[in-house]
């Protein structure tokens, strides 16, 4: 039985050793789905196909989906397409040819939650959107490099925000990574954008999600009339990448790599 550790003043758990194998396995699940659904991408597909399979995936592990009635949502992914910034609910919508789309996925692992999403094209893959993704992709990774005991939650932001606005590109705001571990959600927030040395600090067995959202224009975002999907104000296409992650003593474990290399979509 692992222990419950202990939390900071700014309510951020401090997990035992021990938890870093639980979120491996919780991690690797979702990282696996992810790989597996790859195929069913393509034009033509609709979202709700996709999400079938994942729900299926889910139970055939033995394991929970965590979206599945989390605040009323219906579905075991979100599936965010174009426009579409976050929490896209799958539906009878046709995927196109050209089409990026980010999926989403959390998935509970006796006890332990383990959330991922990634980005994925239906078709042949433009310029623009190539470089939108390439773009999100590495922001992801220049956040996580600055995971170190020592470090700042605005390290973490700031590293991810230069990096996307010396591109031209635009971090959103309005929705940023959590501490997960044995909840889905929990402190800290984890902003995608902020001043170097400023927020809390950066200890051994703190567990959060990194998952920026990068706009080709503005960052500003709205949620449409079903309470859930996140769209850019200017329409504007939207991309994301996300990693549970976990400090250790000397940097960070990553808990949701993709078993067969296929995190980042030219690698199919």
């Amino acid at each position: 039985m692992i222990g419950k550790g202990r939390q900071t003043r700014d309510g951020i758990q401090i997990n035992e050793p021990g938890a870093f194998a639980a979120m491996h396995a919780a991690g690797k699940l979702a990282a696996r789905i992810l790989d597996e659904v790859a195929e069913l991408v393509f034009p033509g597909q609709t979202t709700g196909a996709i999400d079938d399979a994942i729900e299926a995936k889910v139970n055939d592990a033995h394991a929970v989906s965590a979206t599945i009635g989390y605040r009323g949502y219906k579905h075991a992914s979100c599936i965010s397409v174009n426009h579409v910034v976050c929490h896209g609910i799958p539906g009878d919508k046709k995927l196109k040819d050209g089409d990026i789309l980010n999926i989403d996925v959390t998935v509970i692992v006796d006890g332990w939650f383990g959330d991922s999403s990634r980005m994925y094209v239906a078709g042949k893959l433009n310029r623009r959107a190539e470089r939108l993704i390439q773009i999100t992709h590495d922001s992801l990774m220049k956040g996580i490099e600055a995971v170190k005991p020592g470090n700042t939650f605005g390290d973490i932001g700031y590293a991810i925000q230069t990096f996307v606005e010396s591109h031209r590109m635009s971090v959103v705001r309005d929705f940023c990574g959590h501490g997960l571990g044995r909840v889905f959600h929990s402190p800290p927030n984890v902003l995608h954008y902020g001043r170097a040395g400023s927020g809390a600090v950066l200890e051994e067995g703190m567990f959060f999600t990194i998952e920026p959202m990068v706009n080709l224009g503005r960052p500003e975002t709205k949620v449409l009339s079903d309470d859930w999907t996140a769209v850019t104000r200017d329409k504007s296409l939207s991309a994301q990448f996300e990693h549970s992650v976990g400090v250790t003593s000397n940097g960070v474990e990553i808990f949701t790599l993709s078993p067969t290399n296929r995190f980042h979509p030219t690698n199919f």
